[in-house]
C-alpha cells in the first residue's frame, strides 16, 4: 500500500509538496502532464522512458527529473520501484533560488541532454537518507515545517546538479573527429538565434551544411529531430517568460520571433498540450517582479 506525504497550498488548495513510494510503474503508463516539477528516483526494475519527442532505456539507480508540463510516461516497465517527489513553482522557485542550488539547465530544461542522471550505490543510499527524512518531517506540522523542507529538498537538488554535472563534464571530454565540432556549432547556433530562426532549414543555411547532415547529428546526439530541438528550445523561454515575467502574452510572442500571437500560441499549445494563459495560471505569475 501506498503511503503518500502531502502539503497542500492554503491559498488555492493546490498541491505544494508531494512524497510517496511506488512498487510497480503503472501509475505512469500514460502521458504525465502535471503542473509542477517531479523528481523519480528509482531503485528497482527497469522500463523504457517516453519523454517530449524521445526514449530511453530506464532502470534501478537513476534519478528522473522532469518540468511543468515536460510530458512523460514509463512503457514496457518490469518491476520498477521508486520514490517520488513532486514540487509546485510556488513551494519552491528554482530560478529564484538559482544561485543556490543551480539545477535549472542541469537537471531541468536542458533540451540538450536526457532528462535523468546515474547514481551510484553510494549515492542512492545517501538520497534515500534525506528522502527518509523528508517523510519524518511530514508527520510533523510544528514550527518551521515548511522551511526544513526547503532545506532537504534543496540538498537533494544540490547533490543531483552535482552529480549530473560531473558526469556532463566526463561526456564532453575532446573526442576525435568533426561531428562533435558540428555538434557544438549547432547548440551555440539555436542559443544565439532560437528567438529569430525557427525552421531546420534556417540552421541549414547558418552552418552551411546540409539538411540532412544536421538532422543527423540532431537524432544521433540528442536524440530528437532537429525540428523538435529547436522547438523545444524556444518553449523553454516561452515558459520562463510566462513563469518570471508579467509580459503580455502578446510580447513574448514577437520577442521570440512570432508577429501573430495566436499562432504563437497554437505553437505553445502544440508543444506543451496547453494554452499559454493556462500555464502562466497554473504554474505562477510574475514571481521574480512580484519577490523582488
Amino acid at each position: 500500500m501506498q503511503t503518500f506525504f502531502t502539503l497542500t497550498n492554503p491559498h488555492n488548495g493546490n498541491l505544494a509538496f508531494k512524497i510517496y513510494s511506488f512498487d510497480d510503474g503503472s501509475q505512469f503508463d500514460h502521458i504525465q502532464r502535471l503542473n509542477y516539477y517531479s523528481l523519480v528516483l528509482l531503485t528497482g526494475g527497469k522500463g523504457i522512458l517516453k519523454v517530449d519527442f524521445s526514449e530511453y532505456e530506464i532502470h534501478k539507480e537513476m534519478l528522473l527529473c522532469f518540468s511543468p508540463y515536460q510530458p512523460f510516461m514509463f512503457a514496457e516497465a518490469s518491476g520498477l520501484t521508486g520514490t517520488v517527489i513532486n514540487f509546485h513553482p510556488d513551494f519552491f522557485c528554482i530560478h529564484k533560488h538559482h544561485k543556490e542550488v543551480a539545477c535549472n539547465g542541469v537537471l531541468f530544461n536542458n533540451i540538450y541532454e536526457a532528462p535523468f542522471l546515474h547514481v551510484t550505490q553510494n549515492e542512492l543510499k545517501e538520497l534515500l537518507a534525506i528522502v527518509n527524512e523528508l517523510k519524518v518531517e511530514m508527520k510533523d506540522t510544528s514550527l518551521a515545517q515548511h522551511d526544513i523542507l526547503i532545506s532537504y529538498l534543496k540538498i537533494i537538488l544540490i547533490k543531483a546538479s552535482r552529480i549530473k554535472k560531473e558526469q556532463l563534464d566526463k561526456d564532453q571530454e575532446p573526442e576525435s573527429g568533426t561531428e562533435p565540432f558540428v555538434v557544438q556549432q549547432l547548440k551555440e547556433s539555436i542559443e544565439t538565434h532560437y528567438k529569430t530562426k525557427h525552421t531546420a532549414s534556417d540552421y541549414a543555411d547558418l552552418l552551411n551544411t546540409s539538411y540532412s547532415t544536421l538532422a543527423k547529428v540532431s537524432k544521433n546526439y540528442f536524440n530528437k529531430t532537429l525540428t523538435d530541438l529547436i522547438s523545444e528550445r524556444i518553449i523553454i523561454e516561452a515558459k520562463r517568460e510566462l513563469y518570471l515575467t508579467s509580459k503580455a502574452i502578446k510580447r513574448i510572442a514577437y520577442d521570440l520571433g512570432f508577429n501573430d500571437e495566436y499562432y504563437f500560441s497554437r505553437f505553445f499549445k502544440k508543444n506543451a498540450d496547453v494554452s499559454p494563459q493556462q500555464y502562466r495560471e497554473t504554474v505562477g505569475f510574475a514571481r521574480q517582479e512580484l519577490n523582488n
